[in-house]
Parts: structure tokens; C-alpha cells; sequence
């Protein structure tokens, strides 16, 4: 995502449904995306985690800032490869949260956040991903990439890209008109929309979820997948520009 400063930081909301406490790890990427061809990385993220009323705000800027926590996301196996990363080991409470990513000194550029479940057996689950930003052109579109896993069958998600209703909440400028593709680990496509409600059978589908968008230009599409690695991206059509929010649903097995 296209990190940029004030109200067009990154933000990745998530929110954790059932019974038990689910042992996370949180990571802002963006100096080691040079090592896979990405331009203008994020040169220092700094990360911020909110949550529900009474959570205290984490914040970290560089990974092994602090010893304790350092060693924990060492022992998690997916530690950030370069130090000015940021990383947050934690065991959260069903809730919504929030992270957010900036850069140090008002910086900008391209950047990654991630959620890791590292507790998949408890009776709880990331039952909601979101990712907020600036909607660029080209490589500065936002891609969310979500793993599905955990069982043997496929799962029924939604994913949606919400421009226009944004402006409710006062964020500007929203994108106008989202597009919307859900890619597999292949890149290939696996379902692509508009405006949501172009497909019937699709906008039924929505509807019944109590998931369809309040704005008739938004996108979302309906889907069982597989487990496996998939990306959500969201463009403007016509190259259209400005702060869009991508979400994806797992509303569990079919």
C-alpha cells in the first residue's frame, strides 16, 4: 500500500470473533521490499495497535526495540529481516482492532502490514481483515493478501472495496468508483466486479449476508475458496484515485 502521511497513513483493521484469547503477530514492512522489486519502499515503519475501549495502544518502531518482545517474534520464525521493521507479539481478546502504519519523521512511501495467527486451534478466529489507503495507479493500487487454512474444505468469503460511502466519515478524498479483483496464489483470476450489484445472483448473495455496500459503485464479490494464498486488489476504475478500503469476511464453511 501507498503509505503516505496525515489521514492517508495505512491502516489494517482486524477483528477476532469467539470465545478465547488468539496469540497474534503484527508486522509493518518496507525496506526489505526492495529485495523483491518494489520502488519507493517505506524506508522506517512505525506501527500503532488499537483496540476495543480499555486496550492500551502498542506501538513499535523498530522490531527489536525491546529484548522481551524482540525474542518472542524471534521464537514466532517470521521475524522482519531488516531492523527498522516493526513487529508487535501479542495475545489479544475477541474485539475489533486497528493498526496503524506510518512513517518515521512523516515519511512516505510503499509499505505492508500483516496479521499472523499463530493460535489457529483455540475457538477463535480472524474473522474479519481490512486494509485502508491511498488508491494509486499501476503498482500503487492496494493489494490485501489473506491466507485461508485450518481445514480440509473450502471457505465462504466475502471481499468488498468501498470508495464512495467513506466520505460519510469524513475522509477525502474517497475513491469514487472502485474495481475490485480476488486473485489465487497463481495471479490468475478468480472473480472480478464493479459495481456489486451488476451480478443479481451475486447482489442476492450480499444482500442475504447482510454484507451488501451502502454505495450502488461499490464492489464486492461472494466466493468458496479453497485453502490457500489469495489477493484482493482494488483500483479505481478509469484510473480513478483516492482513499479506498478493501475487506475480506470469512463467513466460514459453506
Amino acid at each position: 500500500m501507498n503509505i503516505q502521511t496525515g489521514a492517508n497513513v495505512g491502516i489494517g483493521g482486524f477483528i477476532i470473533t469467539g470465545t478465547a484469547p488468539k496469540h497474534l503477530l503484527l508486522r509493518a514492512i518496507g525496506p526489505s521490499l526492495t529485495q523483491v522489486g518494489v520502488a519507493n519502499a517505506l524506508a522506517d515503519p512505525v506501527m500503532q495497535l488499537h483496540g476495543p475501549a480499555g486496550f492500551a495502544t502498542v506501538t513499535n518502531d523498530n522490531w527489536q526495540d525491546d529484548p522481551v518482545q524482540a525474542a518472542a517474534i524471534i521464537a514466532t520464525g517470521i521475524a522482519p529481516s531488516n531492523n527498522l521493521e516493526s513487529a508487535i507479539d501479542v495475545t489479544l481478546l475477541p474485539g475489533a482492532y486497528t493498526a496503524i502504519v506510518s512513517g518515521k519523521n512523516n515519511t512516505t512511501g510503499v509499505g505492508l502490514i500483516e496479521v499472523y495467527d499463530l493460535s489457529q486451534l483455540v475457538p477463535a478466529k480472524l474473522a474479519n481483515i481490512s486494509t485502508r489507503a491511498f488508491v494509486g495507479t499501476g503498482s500503487d493500487i492496494v493489494i490485501a493478501g489473506f491466507i485461508l487454512g485450518g481445514n480440509n474444505g473450502s471457505d465462504r468469503i466475502i471481499a468488498r472495496g468501498i470508495g464512495p460511502s467513506l466520505t460519510a466519515s469524513g475522509v477525502t478524498p474517497a475513491l469514487a468508483n472502485p474495481t475490485l479483483e480476488l486473485r489465487d496464489s497463481n495471479g490468475a483470476v478468480v472473480m472480478a466486479n464493479n459495481d456489486w450489484q451488476d451480478n443479481a445472483a451475486q447482489a442476492a448473495e450480499l444482500s442475504a449476508a447482510g454484507l451488501a455496500p451502502t454505495d450502488p459503485l461499490e464492489s464486492a464479490v461472494d466466493a468458496s475458496l479453497s485453502p490457500g494464498l489469495y489477493t484482493a486488489l482494488l483500483a479505481g476504475l478509469n484510473n480513478g484515485t483516492g482513499i479506498g478500503l478493501v475487506e475480506v469476511y470469512d463467513r466460514g464453511e459453506p
